[in-house]
């Protein structure tokens, strides 16, 4: 439960390698055990693993207040192992997938992302939103979802509430990402779009990967091709943008007042480890056997930081919840898929 008496983890300063295990494990335990039961749900019910470890552990907050023994662990686990899925998701990416798009389809996908994280920047504004949240809604729209909204929450100020609405980001995206895996293909065969056409749309329109691929080859396989590329180059957009919202915060930061960061903190050490995986990847340098583990071990931190996210966010905090924060999650998702609607029909031509 997050609240502005969040209980901090004790420092680990001068204590014993048992001593610190002793405080941090079972917090962590928990929090492995709700992501493994949320990957057992999702491969026997098809249901999203990262929103079955949210809504198990948003169940479980009580364990999660000051005072309980596992407390510590569940706070270290929602910080430290997300930072580290998230570097480690740069294995799962790879700069080659750009030339195969073409440069026409290519530019289109590159500004549906940057023009839909404005239009939820502007909209969130106009309608009173606090701009950290307007961009962790925008960036998990025009990205990949769940991953590109615990990216980008990793990089954002500390602030209130900022795991309640991390929480509430994923669920409506993919609430929205399943809505969109059913109503896609049938919107792309009204509009006529050919196998390119309906491939780049799916692509760059739906959130989840899973769900990309599922509508994409609903329709044919070809398309289905196409869309896991263009899905694989929204993903691989991940890096630059988690590094532009590094330096925006920073430069946000001194225009505060306050001072600015070393360049060690300037883009923080799990971007960097980000960028690092990719570009060994791009180049041919990263073995693919160890691409595979870096891959498995960032979906695990991910899921088991999602969960002790869950953890911490109380059911009652929804509560507080403005209908706008909704409300712009599906503005963004509605602008993202006419801006690539309306540059398919005027590449047409």
């Amino acid at each position: 439960m997050l609240d502005q008496t969040e209980p901090i983890a004790p420092s680990s300063q001068g204590q014993s390698p048992r001593k610190i295990a002793a405080t941090y494990f079972p917090g962590f335990a928990v929090a492995v055990l709700i992501a493994i039961s949320a990957q057992f749900l999702s491969e026997h019910y098809g249901v999203p693993a990262t929103l079955m470890a949210l809504l198990l552990g948003t169940s479980l907050s009580v364990l999660s207040e000051s005072g309980t023994r596992t407390a510590p662990g569940i706070h270290l686990t929602s910080r430290a192992v997300l930072r580290f899925g998230v570097a480690l998701l740069g294995a799962r990416v790879s700069l080659e997938v750009l030339s195969e798009l073409g440069l026409s389809m290519l530019c289109l996908v590159i500004a549906a992302l940057v023009s839909t994280i404005s239009f939820a920047m502007l909209a969130g504004r106009i309608g009173g939103i606090d701009w950290r949240s307007s961009l962790l809604v925008g960036g998990a729209v025009a990205i990949c979802g769940a991953s590109a909204a615990v990216a980008l929450n990793a990089v954002l100020p500390e602030r209130k509430n900022a795991d309640r609405d991390l929480t509430l980001a994923i669920v409506v995206i993919t609430v929205l990402s399943t809505s969109a895996m059913i109503l896609y293909p049938m919107l792309a065969a009204q509009l006529h779009f050919s196998a390119l056409e309906a491939g780049v749309f799916i692509g760059g329109t739906i959130h989840d990967v899973a769900q990309v691929v599922g509508a994409g080859f609903a329709i044919s396989d070809e398309t289905g091709e196409i869309a896991t590329i263009v899905k694989i180059v929204r993903v691989t957009l991940l890096g630059p943008t988690i590094i532009a919202t590094s330096i925006l915060v920073t430069a946000l930061g001194a225009s505060a007042g306050r001072k600015p960061p070393g360049p060690s903190r300037l883009v923080p050490g799990f971007v960097l480890g980000f960028v690092l995986l990719a570009a060994l990847k791009s180049l041919g340098l990263l073995p693919e056997e160890a691409a595979n583990v870096a891959a498995g071990l960032s979906r695990w931190a991910l899921l088991t930081a999602l969960a002790a996210v869950g953890l911490k966010t109380s059911v009652r905090e929804f509560a507080a919840v403005k209908g706008s924060v909704i409300a712009l999650a599906l503005l963004a998702t509605g602008f993202l898929a006419a801006f690539i609607i309306v540059g398919l029909l005027w590449h047409r031509g």
